[in-house]
């Protein structure tokens, strides 16, 4: 079976694993960057400072393809004259149109990490754990024009553990993803695979978000909707903590929810400059100790928590 591969990121790395896995021919890989990035910029990220997907596919001598599009003539050429069985999509922004998706002999099968048709749209990782979902998944599916909503060829659940960040489930999924696309191809060789419709009835679609949820409101928002959003939101983007003027840089990893006060929503009633901690009363009156905090723009964080940061008692 010959293989196109389009994607980016650790999604990438684990389809061309997968392919790999079930002993298919990988004739080309499309990294999303090519149509994203300069020539140059590229190449000079690529040398100097390689990404792990970019390594693999150097250290599996892959052939790139080093086009801007995927709805180019040039790529629907290269697909009809390379005789191409399938092309798997995993990761990509491009808007595939069905004069691509069309062309190969089996199918263009894109890979989505989530449990479809729930959590249709982009970074389904940062959305399930916003919504508080206990599972998540990665289904491979049939492309149609509709984002998302092709047949399902396979589904896999992956449960989303409490502290789990957004990082960790991106991790976990694309392993899965490496699995089930070996899975796919050894069906594809052996038996008839019967793709089902997606029920609509189930669908949803989250956008991007704004980029607003990085700034943490403690008046506004449980401590439960305070970690959920610092989770879901690393590795994508940091949560500032706003005092005054400045702003401290949350970790995702230093942060615990503590016992119920009577203060008021948004006081800070302890710091400890030595571990560059402050812990904040939330909306529900949970209070939350932060921990290992950083000063945007600043490296004197403790100096400034010890001087400046004052405590309500």
């Amino acid at each position: 079976m010959r293989v196109v591969i389009l994607g980016k990121g650790l999604m990438l790395a684990n389809i061309i694993l997968g392919v790999r896995d079930a002993g298919a021919e990988i004739v080309g890989v499309f990294r999303y960057e090519q149509t994203s990035t300069a020539a140059f910029r590229l190449l000079l990220d690529d040398f100097f400072r390689p990404a792990p997907e970019v390594t693999l596919i150097k250290e599996l001598k892959l052939n790139q393809i080093r086009l801007k599009s995927a709805n180019s003539q040039l790529f629907r050429d290269l697909l009809i004259r390379q005789n191409i069985d399938l092309v798997i999509v995993g990761t990509w922004k491009e808007k595939i149109q069905p004069e691509t998706f069309n062309i190969p002999k089996i199918a263009t099968i894109n890979v989505h990490p989530s449990l479809l048709p729930k959590y249709r749209g982009p970074n389904p990782y940062l959305q399930t754990i916003l919504h508080n979902e206990e599972f998540s998944g990665v289904t491979l599916h049939l492309m149609t024009e509709e984002y998302d909503a092709g047949p399902i060829l396979k589904q896999k659940k992956i449960k989303i553990e409490p502290d789990y960040t957004s990082k960790e489930l991106r991790d976990k999924t694309t392993r899965e993803a490496r699995t089930l696309i070996t899975e796919l191809l050894n069906d594809l060789n052996e038996k008839v695979l019967t793709p089902v419709n997606q029920d609509e009835r189930y669908s949803t679609y989250y956008p991007n978000i704004s980029g607003k949820e990085m700034m943490l409101d403690f008046t506004y928002q449980t401590s439960d909707e305070i970690s959920r959003t610092i989770r879901a939101l690393h590795p994508f983007m940091p949560c500032y903590i706003t005092y005054k003027n400045k702003y401290f840089v949350v970790n995702p990893y230093n942060y615990k929810i503590l016992h119920t006060t009577n203060k008021p929503s948004g006081s800070i009633i302890a710091k400890d400059d030595s571990k560059a901690s402050i812990t904040i009363v939330c909306n529900d009156k949970k209070a939350i100790r932060f921990t290992d905090l950083k000063l945007y723009g600043s490296s004197g964080v403790k100096n400034f928590i010890r001087n400046k940061v004052d405590v309500l008692y």
